[in-house]
């Protein structure tokens, strides 16, 4: 798979943690990116492109004729100015940024099945948002499934995501049974059936326990974002409130930094 890593050196870690309500901690980063470096946004353009459809597969797929950016615009990404496709295009980066954080960063096998077999690009998938995967060789009782919440706001004014995060959290222990099968299928689809074993191991917690953790993220442009919002935020409700991760990343404009990687990634094929 073509994925890259070069785009979160633009991840920096501001030390700051801030406390919420409910006396958990939640660490902040900032998304702080050079559009002018261009070799790096081709590169995570491409790695970006190859969650809705892989460069393998365009010319199979695009009707007779039809450009491989106009095929990707009207077909596989969300619309830029057609609702819901600007709030699409949001959600879909900051999980997508959630997981490589996950992946390169955190040490998690995160599967990138979510985008590319969306029917209509202008609807989220449903499911969990982010399901992330470690396994121990050695003790299989250590082995750990984390399925992450993640909401975004690139836009201002200010909202309190991170809470709204933790809320829409408490469902994802009632829906992750579907959220694994539906990874699975897509695996299946797409013939990665060396991953399939993966999901497996993680679909029998009975016989073959493993822990399971939580997390909610939330990603918001800077006229969005206020630290003061987040201290509000109060997890005391949620049923794995112990084993919740808190996490928000903000950086300027990612709204128009969003719509800049869609339309690099669209012209660089």
């Amino acid at each position: 798979m073509p994925w890259t890593d070069k785009h979160l050196k633009w991840l920096i870690d501001t030390g700051t943690v801030i406390t919420t309500a409910c006396g958990k901690q939640a660490k902040i980063y900032r998304f702080d990116y050079d559009v002018n470096d261009q070799a790096t946004m081709k590169e995570w353009a491409r790695h970006f492109r190859n969650h809705y459809c892989l460069d393998s597969d365009i010319e199979f797929l695009k009707a007779p004729n039809q450009t491989n950016a106009d095929y990707l615009l009207s077909m596989k990404f969300p619309s830029k100015t057609k609702a819901p496709g600007p709030s699409i295009r949001a959600g879909d980066f900051a999980e997508i940024l959630v997981a490589d954080y996950l992946t390169f960063l955190q040490g998690y096998i995160v599967p990138r099945t979510r985008y590319d077999r969306k029917a209509i690009p202008n609807e989220s998938t449903k499911g969990s948002d982010v399901l992330a995967f470690k396994q121990d060789p050695t003790n299989s009782a250590n082995d750990v499934l984390l399925v992450y919440e993640v909401k975004s706001k690139l836009t201002s004014p200010p909202k309190d995501m991170l809470q709204e995060a933790i809320d829409h959290s408490v469902k994802d222990e009632l829906r992750l049974a579907e959220s694994l099968n539906g990874i699975k299928q897509r695996m299946f689809d797409r013939n990665e059936r060396s991953s399939i074993p993966l999901i497996n191991r993680f679909q029998d917690s009975v016989n073959q326990p493993y822990q399971q953790h939580f997390g909610a993220a939330a990603v918001c442009s800077d006229s969005a974002f206020d630290p003061a919002l987040l201290s509000h935020a109060d997890s005391s409700q949620h049923p794995h409130s112990a084993e919740l991760d808190l996490i928000a990343f903000h950086g300027s404009e990612l709204m128009s930094l969003a719509h800049v990687l869609y339309e690099v990634a669209a012209s660089e094929i």
